[in-house]
């Protein structure tokens, strides 16, 4: 197996996380075997306290960048339909996550991979990139918590612009749409992901991390008022609430623990 054709790779530097799809060749295209890493990469994350930022992105080809084509559907034999669903436990995975996410996406996204872009909280994307989700047109049902990811980020037009029309959406339009925060030109990625997850990582662990679960619950119309408010109650005592309000008086940067 050569160095550019493996599972996804995880690094961690900086309170950042990040997990890189690694078959450029391949389109990034996700098998049995690359899903679980995948999760294992998340729950790593997860268990690390240092790790306030979890970053997905992807290597690809400069001349034909693809983020992800999605599904290795032919890696799963005759039981396609478990292709579906270690792909939607890995998305869902990734939703779950603790650390808030960002999908670098640094080319265009396919199929099941959509899923893992919606899965992350931003999603900054270049120039000339596109998402198709072929799922109709395979004669696929695609699965319900996808779908109710992309109808909470997209609204219901443009999911059935997506998934039940299989329109391919070009970046202008995925742009407007909200499906990507950012489009920055293929060499900029890099160094804008980077400014994002560190503005992300200077903020408040605590805060961050529930309000990111209560929007999540919120956009899905879930109702768990009990844990939004001990949510907000746990900042109200905390030390990094207490550091907050001194680093403003004092007109200097917070130092956050997460505590």
């Amino acid at each position: 197996m050569s160095t550019d054709d493996t599972p996804p790779l995880y690094a961690v530097a900086d309170g950042v996380a990040t997990i890189t799809l690694n078959r450029p060749r391949h389109r990034n295209r996700l098998d049995d075997g690359d899903l679980r890493t995948l999760q294992r990469h998340v729950a790593a994350a997860d268990a690390d306290p240092a790790v306030r930022v979890l970053v997905l992105t992807a290597h690809v080809l400069p001349t034909a960048p693809v983020f992800s084509a999605g599904f290795h559907l032919g890696a799963f034999g005759d039981d396609a339909g478990a292709a579906v669903d270690a792909f939607a436990r890995a998305a869902d995975t990734l939703a779950a996550a603790r650390p808030v996410t960002i999908a670098a996406l640094s080319g265009s996204v396919y199929g099941g991979a959509t899923d893992l872009a919606l899965a992350c909280d931003f999603r900054l994307g270049v120039e000339g990139m596109q998402v198709r989700v072929p799922a109709a047109a395979l004669g696929l049902h695609y699965y319900t918590s996808g779908l109710r990811r992309a109808v909470a980020t997209l609204g219901l037009q443009a999911t059935r612009r997506l998934f039940l029309a299989g329109e391919t959406l070009q970046a202008d339009a995925l742009l407007a749409l909200g499906f990507v925060d950012t489009l920055v030109a293929p060499d900029r990625l890099p160094a804008a992901v980077a400014e994002r997850a560190a503005q992300l990582a200077a903020l408040a662990p605590l805060a961050v991390q529930g309000m990111k679960r209560t929007l999540a619950e919120l956009a899905l119309s879930e109702e768990r008022a009990a844990e939004w408010r001990a949510r907000e109650v746990a900042t109200h005592a905390s030390r990094d609430f207490a550091e907050g309000r001194r680093a403003f008086a004092e007109r200097r940067t917070p130092c956050f623990t997460g505590a």
